[in-house]
């Protein structure tokens, strides 16, 4: 209920550029592919004319769309490369729009000592699964979630992270709705990596082929740190993008 109260909270133009942004990852208008116009949104959206121009600046803003006066709204082409735009948590958990989730190793408890301690644990048991997200049939990560264990029980046994899964779910997707407080922050750290074996084997890339390493340790409104994901992106078919705002002052 909280999270709906934050989510109804949210700017009309930002739910607006956030709905826009799902839709063109999912293909509705393809590398090129015009827009409705500013007025087709206005009535689609129940919102006025300046909220969807707000927007689209924003689109425009973080390279996702370019406008054309006197012509309209154009997707912006993206080379073959899955584009996703971060911005928020909706954003991270829309992934299962237009991707699907294949599980590698299925979701399992283990003593993992360094994830324990990511996860602010007091004890060194922790459930893990580790898949590849696949866009257009084309591998562009695999990622490695661990959770606390009296998190990971919630999931344990659904068919969704069990040996052979594939969907369109996200592990936090799945989480959710179990959990006692919505899930309201991600710490997120980006490096460089190369490819171990593991992970080339599951991205069909060379050992040592260098990586986008990208970390998230997903909090709830309490401060409680219930996931944390550890993902490889092979640069060739990946583009990430986020923007960033001057706080109000």
């Amino acid at each position: 209920m909280k999270a709906d109260r934050e989510r109804a909270a949210e700017p009309a133009h930002q739910v607006v550029s956030r709905e826009l942004r799902a839709g063109i990852a999912a293909g509705d208008y393809r590398d090129g592919g015009k827009l409705p116009t500013e007025a087709e949104l206005a009535q689609r959206y129940r919102v006025s004319r300046q909220t969807v121009r707000r927007a689209f600046q924003d689109l425009v803003a973080d390279g996702t769309v370019y406008r054309v006066p006197g012509r309209g709204t154009f997707v912006t082409e993206s080379e073959g490369q899955y584009l996703r735009h971060h911005g928020s948590i909706e954003d991270l958990m829309s992934l299962s729009s237009d991707t699907t989730m294949e599980v590698l190793t299925p979701l399992h408890r283990r003593a993992d000592i360094d994830a324990a301690s990511r996860l602010r644990l007091d004890t060194d048991i922790v459930y893990t699964v580790a898949f590849r997200r696949i866009h257009e049939g084309v591998p562009f990560v695999l990622t490695t979630v661990y959770l606390p264990e009296h998190i990971g029980r919630h999931i344990a046994g659904r068919t969704e992270v069990g040996a052979g899964g594939a969907s369109s779910h996200t592990v936090i997707g799945l989480l959710e709705p179990h959990l006692d407080s919505p899930i309201v922050e991600a710490a997120q750290s980006i490096t460089v990596s190369a490819a171990d074996t593991e992970v080339a084997a599951g991205l069909g890339c060379e050992p040592g082929h260098p990586m986008l390493r990208i970390d998230r340790l997903y909090s709830d409104t309490t401060g409680r740190a219930v996931d944390l994901s550890v993902s490889y992106f092979l640069p060739e078919h990946y583009t990430y993008r986020v923007t960033l705002r001057r706080s109000n002052r």
